[in-house]
C-alpha cells in the first residue's frame, strides 16, 4: 500500500496548525540507523487510509520527494470531536529483521459450526487482534480463525491457530494462551407461571344496597 509525503522544513506547534489549516497533517519517520524525517501528508487521503484495516496492519510503501521506504504505522492522534487527523507516526523497517505488530483476526464458518447450526450457540469473539513476529515480507494482513469445529461451552485458544509460514505469536506471561472466541447457549428466561392475583370482590349494586336498608 503506498503512501505520499512530502518532507517540512518547519516545526512546532504554529507551523502544525498552520499546516492543518492548508489541509495537511504532520507526522515523523524514525527507526533504522537513519536520522528522524519530519514529513507531512495530504489529510484527507491520510483520513481515508485510515479507515483501511491494510493500512493498520501491512508493510507500507511511503514515498517521501520520490524516494520510497519501506514502513509501518506506529502511532496517530486523531483530534477529540472532529474528523481530523492531528499527527501521524510511521517506523522504518528492515528486510532482515523481525517486526512486532498487532495483526486483525477475521472469524470464518461459524455458521457452518455444529454449535451454531444444531445447538443454537452464540459466538462471541473474545480477542479482534494478536500480535506477532515475523519478517516484514511475512507479515500477514490478518490471520483467519475457523469456527467450523468450535463446540459450545469451549473456546479457540491462541495456540490453536495455524499461522502463516514465517509468524509466530508473541504471548505475553499473564496470558499465555489467550481465548479468542467461545461458543455460549444464551439464557432464556422462564416464563412466568404464577397465576394472577384475584380480582377483589365487586361491591354490591346501589340497588342491593338500598333494600338491605329498607
Amino acid at each position: 500500500m503506498k503512501v505520499v509525503a512530502f518532507e517540512r522544513s518547519v516545526q512546532g506547534t504554529g507551523a502544525s496548525r498552520r499546516l492543518r489549516n492548508s489541509g495537511k497533517t504532520p507526522g515523523i519517520v524514525y527507526g533504522s540507523k537513519d536520522p528522524v524525517s519530519v514529513i507531512e501528508l495530504d489529510h484527507n487521503a491520510l483520513f481515508h487510509a485510515l479507515r483501511k484495516e491494510a493500512f493498520h496492519s501491512s508493510i507500507l510503501d511511503l514515498e517521501i520527494d520520490g524516494k520510497t521506504q519501506k514502513v509501518l504505522l506506529r502511532d496517530y492522534q486523531m483530534h477529540p470531536f472532529k474528523p481530523l487527523v492531528l499527527h501521524i507516526d510511521f517506523q522504518r523497517v528492515s528486510a532482515t529483521e523481525k517486526v512486532h505488530m498487532r495483526v486483525p483476526l477475521h472469524f470464518t464458518n461459524a455458521d457452518t459450526s455444529a454449535a451454531v447450526k444444531l445447538q443454537g450457540a452464540v459466538i462471541s469473539h473474545i480477542l479482534t487482534e494478536l500480535e506477532v513476529s515475523c519478517l516484514p515480507a511475512d507479515l500477514p494482513e490478518f490471520i483467519e480463525v475457523d469456527l467450523s469445529k468450535i463446540e459450545v461451552g469451549h473456546g479457540i485458544h491462541a495456540k490453536d491457530l495455524a499461522l502463516p509460514k514465517g509468524v509466530s505469536l508473541v504471548l505475553h506471561v499473564e496470558q499465555e494462551n489467550p481465548v479468542l472466541a467461545n461458543a455460549r447457549i444464551p439464557a432464556v428466561k422462564s416464563a412466568d407461571t404464577e397465576a394472577a392475583p384475584a380480582a377483589p370482590a365487586a361491591a354490591a349494586p346501589a340497588a342491593d344496597a338500598a333494600k338491605d336498608k329498607a
